[in-house]
């Protein structure tokens, strides 16, 4: 296995003061409801993100900070919600007031260029809280700014922008949409393409609620014997799936199997290297949380809605099942998982919010995935062109600290492509979890495949 820390050099980053963009023009004020998947106690949290865009000589001229910021103050008249800031009312119901306030925004520069980050560049970012400042008391999820922008200059001509967004008010579709409208204004256009439609209502809980089906997602279990670490004292790496991995992981399954997907595949085996690594007693639960984006599922929701539509099935299994059996075992669970996230059972998390007081997700001996590949954040083009890399800063920023695992589109500066997945472990697991993972690609078959995947570190 290659090991990296590339991203490990140190820069200095000077910033200007903090300041508030409002919209460019008077928005309504009024209150906005969110819905009852959005404002689920799970989604309240901070998401970054972070893009990264080479010098262009056909923008020469253009100061990617004033871009940014002007087309920023013109999106939020289109939506004017990300203005606002969230209340919470009777029944911890989340709503917006519509004060067109404004989102955080600095601008910086850096004594750093893209080089620097080496051939390719994906998570873990040791730069992130330079590039990503944490404006003191703006980090809340009530009465506190929706989202925060951050331009950092370099000195090759190209940029980083970094964003921290309010979980509860989009997913990872719904931030490509708005970020993408930003993207669009920035290149000259009046508006955005696809439109912003609020519409929360559609996932709202039933009358009366019904939980149809069994949620094990929800479950509340008991941490006895300390498993939930703290964000800050874990450790950070991402590992690197490319075409030819999957393929030779896929000629070890069953023949039943081969058609299944890189998602299945890929999170199949990380689910059974993690348990491994953890530690676990062979006789606890695991359980695996799969997000299931209901816009692919159904055509109930009408274009431009920008609000969470997805819902987090969970597969099962004891600890000595998952690392005992066949990976193909780990495959056939995740598969079933993603299969019941259909819209029947959106509706019924909906109605479990309002009948259960709108719980966390299970914190305990469980991991949850999320491909965000389809949401394309790397299109992101604000006139530079397409991001080098586009999408979520890291793994494990959540609720429950190294709780989630994202799928994103990676790229070297060869061309070559991949799956990127950073993910968050405590220390000592991290370490098994690489000897662990190194052991699987050892058993492979295929000298193509051998070695050919990557984690890189950060502690």
């Amino acid at each position: 296995m290659a090991m990296s820390s590339k991203n490990d050099f140190v820069f200095q980053v000077r910033r200007c003061q903090p300041e508030l963009v409002a919209p460019a023009k008077p928005t309504p004020y009024v209150f906005k409801q969110l819905s009852d998947i959005d404002d689920q106690q799970g989604f309240r949290f901070q998401v970054p993100m972070i893009f990264f865009y080479p010098h262009n000589p056909g923008a020469d001229g253009r100061d990617p900070v004033d871009v940014i910021r002007k087309a920023l103050a013109e999106t939020l008249v289109f939506y004017y919600p990300f203005a606002g800031r969230l209340r919470e009312g009777p029944g911890r119901k989340l709503f917006v007031e519509c004060t067109g306030e404004g989102v955080l925004f600095i601008e910086a520069d850096a004594d750093a260029t893209l080089e620097q980050f080496g051939d390719a560049i994906y998570p873990p970012f040791a730069c992130l809280e330079d590039v990503l400042y944490n404006v003191p008391d703006s980090d809340g999820i009530i009465d506190c700014p929706l989202c925060l922008f951050q331009v950092t200059r370099l000195k090759c001509g190209g940029f980083i922008l970094a964003i921290r967004l309010n979980h509860t008010m989009a997913d990872a579709f719904g931030m490509f949409q708005f970020m993408n409208a930003v993207a669009e204004i920035a290149r000259g256009s009046v508006a955005p393409s696809i439109l912003p439609v609020w519409q929360r209502a559609l996932l709202n809980a039933r009358d009366p609620p019904t939980i149809t089906h069994n949620h094990h997602e929800y479950d509340q279990v008991v941490d006895t014997k300390g498993i939930v670490v703290p964000l800050k004292d874990m450790s950070h790496r991402s590992a690197i799936f490319r075409p030819s991995d999957i393929s030779a992981i896929r000629k070890t399954l069953p023949t039943h199997l081969h058609c299944c997907s890189s998602f299945d595949l890929i999170t199949a085996c990380l689910w059974r290297t993690r348990t491994k690594a953890l530690q676990p007693d062979p006789n606890e639960e695991m359980r695996l949380l799969c997000a299931v984006n209901l816009r692919t599922k159904s055509k109930s929701l009408p274009l431009g809605y920008y609000g969470n539509a997805f819902s987090c099935p969970a597969a099962l299994a004891t600890a000595g099942e998952l690392c005992m059996n066949p990976l193909g075992y780990a495959v056939e669970l995740v598969r079933k998982a993603k299969n019941e996230g259909t819209e029947e059972y959106m509706k019924s998390v909906a109605d479990l919010m309002v009948i259960k007081g709108r719980p966390n997700v299970t914190a305990v001996r469980s991991l949850a995935v999320s491909d965000v590949r389809k949401a394309r954040m790397d299109e992101v083009d604000f006139g530079w062109g397409n991001a080098i890399f586009g999408g979520p800063a890291m793994g494990g920023a959540a609720t429950v600290p190294g709780l989630t695992s994202f799928y994103m589109r990676f790229k070297n500066n060869k061309g070559e492509e991949g799956i990127v997945v950073p993910f968050s472990l405590p220390a000592p697991a991290m370490e098994r979890f690489v000897l662990e993972l190194e052991d699987l690609f050892k058993m492979i078959p295929t000298n193509q495949a051998k070695n050919s995947h990557t984690c890189q570190k950060q502690t």
